[in-house]
């Protein structure tokens, strides 16, 4: 299953969900497309808003995640060791206020944590290529993997709570 979210900001990301309908796979998508229309996909499962529990076990459940760069969406997949293919909101669309999610998302895919995707165009090609499930995100060398890791850990997870990947 590839899960899409748009995460639940009051903007619209039409661009990210016009590309996840013209995919053409016969895997189950399911998309969180908060503010935005619902998608045409034979099949896609469109939901408006996800509780976080819910949006949690569909992450886990997910082959492949793909995600707007909000923070809390990509460190949501990576708490749940889902390395995120990531599409930043962008201010020239209308879409976000600035283009702080552009900055993160290069910032990320530099760090080896996501799959960056500049433009929805090339979703596809993406989804192709990537593998969703990945190490821990402490795993790697990087100190900003293992600082993020901590984070997630810290902010992310219920006190006494199991959470995939935990040590």
């Amino acid at each position: 299953m590839i899960f899409v979210t748009v995460g639940t900001n009051e903007a619209r990301f039409d661009r990210l969900l016009h590309a996840v309908a013209a995919l053409t796979t016969e895997e189950e998508i399911v998309i969180q497309h908060g503010h935005s229309s619902p998608v045409e996909h034979p099949n896609a499962l469109n939901i408006d808003f996800l509780p976080y529990e819910a949006l949690v076990q569909t992450i886990r459940r997910a082959r492949m995640v793909v995600t707007h760069a909000g923070v809390g969406s990509v460190m949501v997949a990576l708490a749940n060791a889902r390395r995120p293919i990531v599409v930043p909101r962008r201010a020239s669309f209308g879409e976000a206020v600035d283009d702080h999610q552009l900055q993160l998302g290069r910032r990320l895919a530099t760090a080896g944590l996501v799959t960056f995707v500049e433009a929805p165009t090339d979703l596809k090609e993406a989804l192709n290529d990537a593998n969703g499930l990945t190490e821990p995100p402490g795993a790697r060398s990087s100190a900003l993997a293992a600082d993020l890791r901590a984070f997630f850990v810290d902010v992310l997870t219920p006190r006494n709570a199991p959470m995939a990947g935990r040590t």
